[in-house]
């Protein structure tokens, strides 16, 4: 894995200093980051099944890209390169909401962040980048929910809690 730095935040995301992001994920230390959901003129859900590689949440389903904003970079810039780097999707986002959680995730690590979600839309095919992502698929917001209650331990902690958030926004503005 490469040598990222992640920012470092407080509660209100004001940044506080930078770290390496592994390390960042091992110490459970609050920083910030962006979640990418993509939708298409159906709206279905553009849904990415993590790359087994990953260092962890391998293999897993989750939204359509996420990762971290370098420093010096804006959240918009990072939602925009991460879901070029891992989709292959060029397209502008629109910043829907924020949010905190603090969760644990495979091999001892913690996913401690303050949370900016992005959408778009776009009926372009994905070109998965394969150290990103093993898999991608469409499903209506009602599939998704429906899985989510079956299916649980199929999805990464982060889309458990940020899915519900999305869709109850999403379903207000209908």
């Amino acid at each position: 894995m490469e040598n990222i730095e992640v920012i470092l935040v407080d509660e209100h995301d004001n940044p506080l200093g930078k770290m390496e992001k592994l390390a960042a994920h091992r110490q459970g230390r609050l920083h910030r980051a962006i979640t990418v959901y993509i939708f298409n003129t159906k709206q279905q859900l553009m849904l990415q099944q993590r790359a087994f590689s990953k260092y962890h949440c391998g293999g897993l389903w989750s939204n359509t890209c996420c990762g971290h904003p370098f420093p010096n970079e804006s959240t918009q810039q990072a939602a925009e390169r991460r879901l070029e780097e891992e989709m292959g999707l060029k397209l502008p986002l629109t910043k829907l909401t924020q949010t905190y959680y603090n969760l644990p995730v495979t091999d001892g690590l913690v996913e401690h962040e303050f949370g900016h979600i992005f959408t778009g839309l776009t009926d372009q095919l994905p070109v998965l980048n394969p150290h990103e992502a093993e898999n991608y698929r469409f499903a209506s917001l009602s599939e998704v929910q429906q899985e989510l209650i079956t299916s649980p331990e199929r999805f990464t902690p982060w889309f458990k809690t940020t899915f519900p958030m999305l869709a109850k926004q999403l379903q207000a503005g209908d």
